[in-house]
């Protein structure tokens, strides 16, 4: 078979259309991202101030107070078991979601559906909107976090969970179908061990995920050290809130010195 032969007009032609639509595809963006710029208000006067304003906040701040450095320290630990809990239960929960939700193992047609309108419905309700439904509900505290984060945590975990349960070898699953084994020994023994490491994975990587959005649970009055640096910003406390804000950064680094620890040890 012989190939045809491609010469330089045709390649010159063929540019010029990559050429055209890459800078239609520019002229379309710049478009869409002015029309949003002018469909807001927006007070430029208070941009162009911003740099000198935020001087005048880091000046305030300097130096960070640490005389309630014990209570921070305190509220920063509440912080990291609010991630663990939850991260622990949405585990959990999302196990059968996932389950449901993979075309390969769901039951029937309802099953699938229902598994999925869960995970949409977790991932597409904010963190922090969540916490606000919660704290309604329980009242503020740390309940209303975990379970916040458990909520918004699930369809994260299931979503991923499914989608590795899709992607396995289906040769394990059917060899052991072909011996009569239960569907319980199915998922034990010819799943489980395919998942394993996309569950040790997730989860890991959710914890982190979750160990940041605790910190700002405390802003809507879920629990966490959110409280006081929600405090420290309403009374204008700004070197205690510099202090918070710097035990912050430090659990963020250490939750990603122990993700990669367990990454290394487990994976």
């Amino acid at each position: 078979m012989t190939l045809p032969k491609i010469t330089r007009d045709d390649w010159t032609r063929y540019t010029l259309q990559q050429r055209l639509q890459r800078y239609g595809v520019f002229a379309v963006s710049a478009l869409v991202i002015a029309w949003a710029l002018g469909s807001i208000d927006v007070i430029w006067e208070w941009v162009w101030d911003s740099p000198e304003q935020m001087g005048d906040l880091f000046g305030r701040m300097y130096p960070p107070d640490p005389t309630n450095l014990g209570v921070i320290l305190k509220v920063l630990w509440e912080t990291v078991n609010i991630a663990t809990i939850a991260t622990g239960f949405a585990v959990i929960l999302s196990l059968p979601v996932a389950y449901m939700a993979a075309m390969n193992t769901t039951p029937n047609r309802a099953t699938l559906w229902l598994g999925r309108v869960i995970l949409v419905s977790s991932r597409s309700i904010n963190t922090i909107i969540w916490a606000l439904l919660f704290v309604a509900i329980f009242g503020p505290g740390i309940v209303a976090g975990i379970v916040a984060i458990m909520f918004r945590s699930i369809g994260f975990v299931g979503k991923l969970l499914g989608e590795a349960i899709e992607e396995i070898d289906p040769r394990p699953v059917e060899a052991l179908q072909a011996t009569g084994a239960s569907h319980f020994k199915v998922i034990v023994y010819a799943i489980i061990p395919q998942v394993l490491p996309t569950f040790w994975a997730v989860t890991i990587l959710r914890w982190d995920i979750n160990l940041r959005e605790s910190t700002v649970l405390g802003l809507v009055g879920a629990g966490g050290i959110g409280i006081i640096l929600q405090g420290a910003i309403d009374t204008f406390n700004w070197p205690e809130a510099a202090t918070v804000l710097l035990a912050i950064l430090a659990l963020v680094v250490l939750g990603e010195v122990v993700s990669a620890f367990l990454r290394r040890r487990i994976l």
